[in-house]
């Protein structure tokens, strides 16, 4: 079984060895194993969990709401909670990018209006006869 040092397990995470103790005392992330000199060892499936959780904080979801997940994940019989927390999330996100995309329909058309104006600035004048 393949196992990582915090240092090799905060490079493939994309966390700080900070952030990995924080989510482990916080219940974000479930006890890793440690060697019986007590360091810390990743397992695989904690590097899985560390990626799902980085997929959840680059979609914005708050800590409140990643705790409750990693609680709800330490129960094999919460997987309807699971997924009622990943949806709520879901349509925060699918909310988020709409006004993102409407946010740069309003940056395009303002593109375009400027760019209108340059392009009239930069025609000859029409000599007079």
């Amino acid at each position: 079984m393949t196992t990582y040092t915090p240092a090799e397990a905060a490079r493939l995470s994309g966390f700080s060895i900070d952030t990995l103790r924080y989510y482990e005392r916080e219940g974000i992330l479930s006890p890793v194993a440690r060697t019986a000199g007590g360091r810390r060892r990743y397992s695989e499936e904690d590097i899985g969990r560390l990626g799902f959780l980085r997929c959840l904080r680059d979609t914005g979801m708050p800590i409140a709401q990643l705790r409750r997940y990693g609680e709800l994940s330490l129960d094999g019989s919460t997987v309807p909670e699971r997924v009622a927390l990943l949806e709520e999330h879901e349509a925060v996100v699918a909310a988020a990018i709409e006004e993102l995309h409407a946010q740069r329909a309003r940056l395009r058309e303002k593109l375009a209006w400027y760019r209108a104006e340059m392009a009239a600035d930069e025609r000859p004048a029409v000599p007079s006869r």
